[in-house]
């Protein structure tokens, strides 16, 4: 009874999050509704003042909150199985419990979609550049396997020849910025004030769970991790910046992260893209002619393969036992919100690159 009691004490709190979360789910339904009304209205603004908000402090909040949220969970956790174990609390105090958490997680979830989640629901970046991704055969995969090739070899030349070195972390978020203003004259929705780009307080616990970047939707924060090798931070850091511009999306922020990059006249942050691209290419060809994809690898130039064999020998440095199953929960994650390949949606870069390739004739 007394749990049936809270929640009767409740019922208002109950009902209004049941509300809101059939508003959010019928929103969702319809792709246009979420792109105009939403990612291009609500979102837009919203997303821009929570920039304003946190942006200027030097620091992550969201870290921050992340952290006290975490000690919070752990210490309710560890006193209430404490006062289970001594008997101070009954089985109907802990269903009490139960349903008060119950209501913190619908409320949680509540904020997550209505700040940004939403999004995964959009038309998105194809829709905008009026592209179709369609199923591409081994002919199209190897065909941009080959551009990418090239143009990895060829911006690690320019790298090298002028012995460029890697910037700040705060430079280089400077940098990519500019990259988007620069993209914004090309692809007018992708305009980008307010910058809130931060270093990662949990970079080295990102090396061993997996993550070289997030975006926090509470603050509205983009974290790099900035311990990661730093040929691939340019593209990360645009990556992450299109999370911030709504594209929720694992491919489409890879694509948009993409176009910021490449529009910019930064050679870094051309291989830094060019590089991931091939990569994920270089994957997907594999699947279909190993062969091709290993002679692809074999004639990169020696300067790329040594940034290779880096990022090889951080990921055997810094293998856990954490990371399979951190990946298992952020794929399930994934599918569960629109993206039903999972890890693998990243790799849905390489058809929108094809397509776009089709229709513009370059990449």
């Amino acid at each position: 009874m007394g749990a049936w009691k809270y929640v009767k004490e409740n019922n208002r709190k109950w009902i209004a999050a049941l509300l809101l979360i059939i508003v959010i789910k019928v929103l969702t339904f319809n792709k246009l509704w979420v792109e105009r009304f939403y990612s291009t209205g609500f979102y837009f603004y919203f997303s821009k003042i929570l920039r304003l908000l946190f942006g200027w402090i030097p620091f992550s909040i969201g870290d921050i909150l992340y952290f006290l949220a975490g000690c919070w969970i752990a210490w309710k956790l560890f006193s209430n199985l404490i006062s289970l174990i001594k008997r101070k609390i009954s089985w109907k105090l802990v269903f009490q419990k139960l349903l008060k958490l119950l209501l913190l997680f619908a409320f949680i979830y509540i904020v997550f979609y209505l700040f940004w989640g939403i999004n995964y629901d959009r038309k998105g970046i194809a829709y905008q550049l009026q592209i179709t991704p369609q199923q591409y055969d081994t002919s199209d995969l190897l065909l941009i396997q080959d551009i990418l090739l090239k143009k990895v070899n060829d911006t690690k030349a320019v790298l090298v020849k002028n012995h460029e070195k890697y910037p700040s972390t705060d430079e280089l978020i400077q940098r990519a910025k500019r990259s988007y203003a620069l993209a914004e004259k090309k692809f007018p929705f992708l305009v980008y004030k307010s910058l809130s780009v931060k270093s990662s307080l949990y970079g080295t616990l990102g090396d061993y769970l997996g993550f070289t970047g997030y975006y926090n939707p509470f603050t509205g924060e983009a974290q790099l991790n900035t311990t990661f090798p730093k040929m691939l931070q340019p593209y990360i850091s645009t990556h992450e910046i299109a999370h911030q511009l709504g594209y929720a999306k694992e491919n489409e922020a890879n694509f948009v992260g993409y176009l910021a990059a490449v529009s910019s006249s930064d050679t870094l942050f051309h291989y830094s893209t060019y590089l991931d691209l091939f990569l994920y290419t270089n994957r997907e060809v594999y699947y279909v002619d190993s062969v091709a994809s290993h002679k692809a690898l074999n004639e990169l130039s020696v300067p790329v393969k040594k940034d290779l064999i880096e990022l090889k020998q951080f990921d055997l440095d810094h293998q856990s036992v954490f990371e399979p199953m951190i990946n298992w929960m952020y794929g399930k994650y994934l599918k569960l919100n629109n993206q039903p390949k999972g890890l693998h949606s990243y790799n849905e870069v390489v058809g929108m690159l094809i397509e776009y390739y089709k229709k513009y004739g370059k990449i």
